[in-house]
């Protein structure tokens, strides 16, 4: 996923309100970005962190730049998390994710089980479906990456609804996508999150693949790399 305009340099001042970012730009300016992330960030929003923004293209926007990236050690972490269903998609469809070969059409939100939505599905014939649920990754322990880095309900529902997708025949994929380059493997965080923690236990054991890759980050383009262990 390239960025359509060049991406900004910066210093975080500080994270709020869980949507804002206020940041300092290389040439003085003091601005508030928006921060697509509702997660906890933890460990990827320390004030004084060099940060990457991109600036908007749409002139009504009340906010004229989004948080994209910040730099932790040496390693560039994206923290959009709006980016890594494209991510995804991109990857699938340039084939460079083996486990996800052989389908010939691919749709993005679609409507399935409880009220939810499916982030891909894939589909074929004489095959299947597929169902993809994509979580952005940005939370590194020693040198694990690790899931969830906040309590998530809603990603406990998801678990759920991908197991109930394996029930009826159908098959289910939990696609972690580490947006960062510095991890050995991957983890989920039960210390952080029991109920996730143990409905991912239950949705493996029903069926559900889990499948982890790592990013390569430059200020101009997000893509993907390798796979990385998933450490049950």
């Amino acid at each position: 996923m390239k960025f359509t305009n060049p991406l900004l340099k910066g210093s975080l001042i500080q994270r709020y309100k869980r949507f804002l970012a206020d940041i300092i730009l290389e040439n003085g300016e003091k601005i508030t970005a928006h921060c697509a992330n509702t997660g906890s960030m933890l460990g990827v929003n320390d004030p004084g962190s060099e940060v990457w923004v991109s600036p908007t293209l749409n002139p009504n926007r009340k906010l004229k730049y989004t948080w994209e990236m910040i730099r932790v050690g040496k390693s560039l972490v994206g923290v959009n998390t709006t980016h890594p269903n494209q991510i995804v998609q991109d990857a699938i469809q340039r084939k460079t994710i083996t486990e996800l070969l052989g389908y010939h059409s691919l749709r993005r939100e679609v409507k399935y089980g409880n009220n939810s939505r499916i982030d891909i599905l894939l589909e074929a014939s004489k095959r299947p479906d597929c169902f993809v649920e994509v979580k952005s990754v940005t939370l590194r322990r020693g040198v694990w990456a690790e899931f969830p880095d906040a309590v998530t309900t809603r990603g406990t529902k998801h678990l759920s609804e991908l197991t109930n997708q394996v029930k009826a025949g159908n098959r289910a994929v939990m696609f972690y996508l580490v947006q960062r380059e510095d991890c050995a493997g991957f983890a989920v965080a039960g210390d952080i999150d029991t109920a996730y923690a143990e409905a991912l236990d239950g949705a493996v054991d029903a069926g559900v693949e889990v499948y982890c890759y790592k990013c390569k980050l430059t200020p101009k383009q997000i893509s993907l790399d390798t796979p990385l262990s998933f450490e049950r």
